[in-house]
């Protein structure tokens, strides 16, 4: 298997997070940074799975290398399950949305605070043109107190109880052992050093 890859974001978080988890799987990484043409992918589905999988196959089949691409969100259950699939999308920058957000939960008693991280991991190979996909959540609250800097996006506010700290406190090596994107990662990296994937080399169409 070709040891490129290219991680189909700009968010350079996220990119550090997988290059981190498959260090050992590929020798070269790339972000949607690292190339001049700009890549428009409309994330129109209503549907994780969907979005990450049409990421993965528009930026492989334009660039030909091996491609990870994920869609994630964080659903509150006190607002139903938003701000979900449109978490990106709720507001200009991460502070904007951790305003929003908290702002909406105001007044809402903490035992109602539940949340949770998901996260859908695609894994394109252009040359079979195959897909395998990947899931991951953390389940926590979401907290009244911005903490830490280790994380973006939501993560200053995600409580995790077995911590008892923001999801931001935690450095990235572990983070990456307990979050949604890293739970979905891991599953990846496993089934790309699984002895019957090495072996045969099999590849099946979703």
């Amino acid at each position: 298997m070709d040891r490129k890859v290219i991680v189909a974001t700009g968010n350079l978080g996220k990119f550090n997070e997988i290059k981190r988890l498959l260090s050992q799987e590929f020798d070269v990484f790339y972000s949607l940074k690292d190339f001049k043409e700009k890549i428009e992918i409309i994330e129109d589905s209503p549907f994780y799975v969907e979005n990450a999988i049409k990421k993965a196959r528009k930026v492989g089949n334009r660039i030909g290398f091996n491609t990870i691409a994920d869609d994630s969100g964080l659903e509150v259950d006190a607002l139903g399950g938003r701000p979900g699939i449109y978490s990106s999308r709720y507001g200009k920058d991460d502070a904007d949305r951790i305003n929003r957000l908290l702002g909406e939960l105001q007044g809402v008693p903490w035992e109602k605070r539940t949340a949770r991280f998901v996260a859908y991991v695609s894994f394109y190979i252009p040359e079979k043109g195959s897909f395998y996909v990947f899931y991951g959540q953390l389940k926590g609250y979401i907290s009244s107190e911005r903490k830490g800097s280790e994380g973006f996006g939501f993560d200053p506010v995600f409580y995790l109880p077995e911590y008892d700290k923001n999801l931001a406190e935690i450095k990235l090596d572990e983070k990456n052992k307990i979050s949604h994107r890293g739970r979905a990662v891991i599953a990846l990296k496993n089934f790309l050093n699984a002895d019957f994937f090495k072996r045969t080399r099999v590849f099946k169409n979703l």
